[in-house]
């Protein structure tokens, strides 16, 4: 039993070293590939290497793949292969055609700058696989109702189809949760960072509890992986970057969340664990939707003569303001949850509301940042929003359910 999690941690740290040690290699090759940005919280305007995060995804799945047959080894070692796990094997293969996929997606995406529309499609169609495989092995589509809403739903609710919709939709929105929480060095490699050693302390105290161990086990034989190459990334990409994780790395963390979520039968928790990520979702609807103007980045805005970040702002006619939008915007006004600019311009004929992502609203709370510290809070942030989780997930889930499992 032990043996494969000790084989597993051995991938994981030779993983992150060998991450560690070819990024560097790559440097130049991107950039002769035009896979290149320029950092605009910056003076200095060099070329940085963009999308290195599918190194770190080849270097994943490499040690997924050679890790393969030690989940298995007791059967192999027995020669007991009439008891083979089959199940089991198909769940694990799967997973890691869902990764691939989403990496590749995900490239593809670096490389042709697909638009949004397409980037919630992709993550639907790499998932199917991955539901495919829940349909054939477990399939069981029926929920708990919590304690409050069982005099109308009773026990139990079977949600049929619209429960394979769900699972879909939680691809989506891990892997654009991240990808929209973005724009400042290390935030995107630090924010999976925190979620993934989040997920492993939950796998370990689950697997302690004895609950759904085989499920459990699956989870921390991705995740561990998972941090090892993620920490190396974020070494190159923690501030001042020397390279960015682009939409790739984006994508491929999202679906590794997503996958053992999904096959490890905890999507509830998971979604706990992005709580930073759901409130600024909620937070950007309007600007997502359109509601309000959308510049193409929402970024912070660099100023070069006290090397801060200020808020960023979205500056737009009145007339060009949908009235959902408007009366959104005097809400969130009226809560100190937005700045809002009017008679702007040379000729007055504009006004200005910062955009709307929690990087400008921490901004617009303790005013004008320097990079690093703005990230250092964004990432303390993200490990309270796990504080919060394993509170609701341990202490506050018995006031909705029997039983805690």
């Amino acid at each position: 039993m032990y043996l494969p999690l000790i084989v597993n941690v051995l991938l994981s740290v030779s993983g992150f070293l060998v991450t560690v040690a070819i990024i560097p290699s790559f440097y130049q090759i991107f950039i002769n590939a035009n896979m290149f940005g320029r950092d605009l919280n910056k003076t200095s305007k060099e070329k940085v290497p963009e999308a290195l995060g599918v190194i770190c995804g080849a270097v994943f799945l490499i040690i997924m793949f050679l890790f393969i047959p030690f989940p298995f080894m007791e059967v192999f070692l027995q020669e007991k292969l009439e008891e083979f796990p089959h199940h089991e094997f198909v769940k694990f293969i799967c997973a890691l055609l869902s990764i691939c996929c989403m990496i590749f997606l995900g490239f593809a995406d670096d490389a042709l700058n697909l638009k949004w529309r397409h980037k919630l499609l992709l993550p639907s169609m790499a998932s199917l696989p991955l539901l495919m495989v829940y349909l054939v092995n477990f399939g069981n589509t029926t929920i708990i109702v919590p304690k409050p809403f069982r005099f109308m739903l009773g026990m139990e609710l079977d949600l049929s189809i619209l429960y394979y919709v769900y699972m879909g939709m939680l691809a989506v929105f891990c892997t654009n949760a991240i990808n929209i929480l973005a724009g400042i060095n290390g935030i995107e490699a630090g924010q999976s960072l925190v979620i993934a050693l989040s997920i492993i302390t939950f796998n370990i105290v689950e697997y302690s509890r004895g609950y759904a161990q085989d499920d459990h086990l699956l989870s921390l034989y991705i995740m561990m992986p998972f941090v090892g190459v993620c920490a190396a990334l974020l070494y190159y990409n923690w501030y001042p970057s020397r390279v960015f994780v682009g939409d790739t790395f984006c994508y491929f963390a999202g679906m590794t969340f997503a996958v053992v979520g999904i096959l490890g039968h905890f999507s509830k928790t998971m979604l706990l664990f992005f709580i930073p990520q759901v409130i600024n979702f909620l937070y950007s609807i309007p600007q997502l939707f359109h509601l309000v103007p959308c510049p193409r980045h929402r970024l912070p805005k660099y100023n070069p003569q006290t090397d801060k970040l200020g808020m960023s702002y979205s500056r737009f006619k009145p007339s060009e303001l949908k009235p959902l939008g408007s009366l959104i915007l005097k809400i969130f006004h009226l809560f100190g949850l937005v700045e809002i600019n009017y008679d702007v311009g040379e000729d007055g004929q504009y006004m200005e509301c910062n955009n709307l992502t929690i990087i400008n609203f921490l901004i617009k709370v303790i005013g004008p940042t320097h990079e690093q510290t703005l990230t250092i809070y964004l990432l303390l942030i993200q490990v309270l929003g796990s504080c919060v989780a394993f509170f609701i997930r341990f202490q506050l889930a018995s006031m909705f359910y029997d039983v805690v499992h």
